[in-house]
Formats: structure tokens, C-alpha cells, sequence
């Protein structure tokens, strides 16, 4: 089983960065992703997840200005990320649960490695 974030970096405050979660070894089409990330001195917060189905489901903080889908004949998910803050900095992590679409991070069976992105000037 393996999960890899990548895409992340530095970038202005305004900017954007498109994240991507490429999966293999299991039954991708199965599980519901979520994208969580951890930011200094913070513990994990969700942000954004779908369900097998498509279903989307975001945090308050990034509603409007991320976007989160999937392509399941490639085994990926991408996380589209618009006009970036500060308080986005964190390092992102995909994980995959096969109980649903939630935005805790217990339900979470698999984790990858993060990605992580700086918003600054």
C-alpha cells in the first residue's frame, strides 16, 4: 500500500499550487481520500475529503478556494489550491479510509508521506 503527496512549494500569498495523491496498492476506487495537513505546532486538521462516489466535503477555512477530485483509472486525487494565505502553511497529507468520506483523521487507515507548502511574500 502506498500513498504519495507531491506538488507542494513556496508561494505568494494570492497564489495557488495544485497538490496531487497518486495511490497503489489497494482498491482505490473503494476507499474515500481525505487531504489533511499539519501546521507548525498544530495537530492534524482535515481539509478536505470525497467519497468514493465524488462526494465532496470541505473545512470552513479553505470552502471557496479549494477543490478536491479524483481520477479513478489513474488512482489519483488532486487538491487545487486558490488564493493562498499564511495559515495555509502546513505540510499536506493524503490518506485513504475505507469507511467513508469524513474529516477524521481516525477513519484513516492509510497515510503518505506530506507535501509540504509555504505561503509567503
Amino acid at each position: 500500500v502506498q500513498l504519495q503527496a507531491f506538488g507542494g512549494g513556496l508561494v505568494q500569498p494570492g497564489g495557488s499550487l495544485n497538490l496531487s495523491c497518486a495511490a497503489s496498492g489497494f482498491a482505490f476506487a473503494n476507499y474515500a481520500i481525505g487531504w489533511f495537513r499539519e501546521a507548525p505546532g498544530k495537530g492534524r486538521e482535515g481539509v478536505s475529503c470525497i467519497s468514493k462516489h465524488g462526494v465532496t466535503t470541505y473545512a470552513d477555512s479553505v470552502k471557496g478556494r479549494f477543490t478536491i477530485s479524483r481520477d479513478n483509472a489513474k488512482n489519483m486525487v488532486y487538491l487545487q489550491m486558490n488564493n493562498l494565505n499564511s495559515e495555509d502553511t502546513a505540510v499536506y497529507h493524503c490518506g485513504a479510509s475505507p469507511k467513508g468520506a469524513t474529516m477524521d483523521a481516525l477513519w484513516y487507515d492509510f497515510w503518505g508521506q506530506g507535501t509540504k507548502v509555504t505561503v509567503s511574500s
